[in-house]
């Protein structure tokens, strides 16, 4: 199914669905952005100004970050306010073996924004990362990827309908794009964010390993337990919360998810 299709068979997202509109007239030159952060060896090698923009046409039910679902509750800066801001930081980041990695949200919503972004850090000679769901990777152009440096693949199931439930979205396009990252000699690290009763079903992580394994440029995987510590900025956007009574995951059940991955061969964290 392409995106398209899918916009129109999900209603219920609608407010996504309009974002994504909108961004197909983003020029690259602005941009909506939630916040900004530096980091240390969390979203990339080395110390990362990490640029979270705005929006995201994902429903994730155990999203820490709702409040970035929304291109309008980003603030515009423009190409020029960030790379004054990157420049800024450009010493220490290289200093570490460090970069930019740009987040979300969904930063394929704004692809031309990254495309942009992504130009000018290599001009700089800084390393670069996008973290990313994969949804929307048939936005990501060849010559955004050729200035991507390491892709953080966020695959957050591995049967299509376990996917659908979990985010509202299907999961083919996220295949997609993990196999022309992979065809395209992109490193990629992978990400499974482990939710008791929901993503953690052994067929379903079973298939997220064999997919994981199946792409030649994954150098690591991390499986992120689940947390509540984005619960209370549901209840602050009104948002109903079907994950409110759901624990994190014990460590039997976390040993026994990378036990799954690390049979494939997979270096896991």
């Amino acid at each position: 199914m392409s995106i398209a299709a899918d916009l129109i068979k999900s209603p219920s997202i609608s407010v996504a669905d309009e974002d994504l509109r909108h961004s197909l007239r983003n020029p690259g030159e602005a941009g909506s952005i939630h916040s900004w952060e530096i980091v240390t060896s969390v979203d990339g090698p080395g110390s990362r100004l990490t640029i979270f923009l705005a929006g995201c046409p994902l429903r994730c039910l155990y999203c820490h970050n709702p409040d970035t679902w929304q291109m309008r509750r980003g603030e515009r800066h423009t190409l020029d306010d960030v790379m004054a801001k990157v420049r800024r930081y450009a010493p220490v980041l290289k200093a570490t073996g460090g970069g930019v990695t740009l987040s979300g949200g969904e930063p394929l919503l704004q692809a031309q924004f990254v495309e942009s972004i992504f130009a000018e850090c290599k001009k700089l000679g800084l390393h670069t990362a996008l973290d990313t769901s994969g949804f929307l990777g048939g936005r990501a152009s060849n010559r955004l990827l050729n200035d991507t440096d390491l892709v953080l693949l966020d695959v957050k199931s591995g049967l299509p309908d376990v996917y659908r439930k979990a985010t509202g979205r299907p999961l083919q396009p996220t295949l997609d794009f993990g196999r022309r990252l992979a065809a395209q000699n992109k490193k990629i690290w992978a990400r499974f964010v482990l939710v008791p009763g929901l993503t953690d079903g052994e067929d379903n992580v079973e298939a997220v390993a064999e997919y994981i394994a199946s792409l030649d440029t994954v150098e690591r995987v991390e499986v992120l337990p689940f947390h509540q510590m984005g619960k209370d900025k549901w209840a602050e956007l009104d948002e109903a919360y079907a994950l409110a009574d759901t624990e994190p995951p014990s460590d039997e059940l976390l040993a026994r998810v990378r036990a799954q991955f690390s049979r494939r061969g997979l270096t896991v964290f």
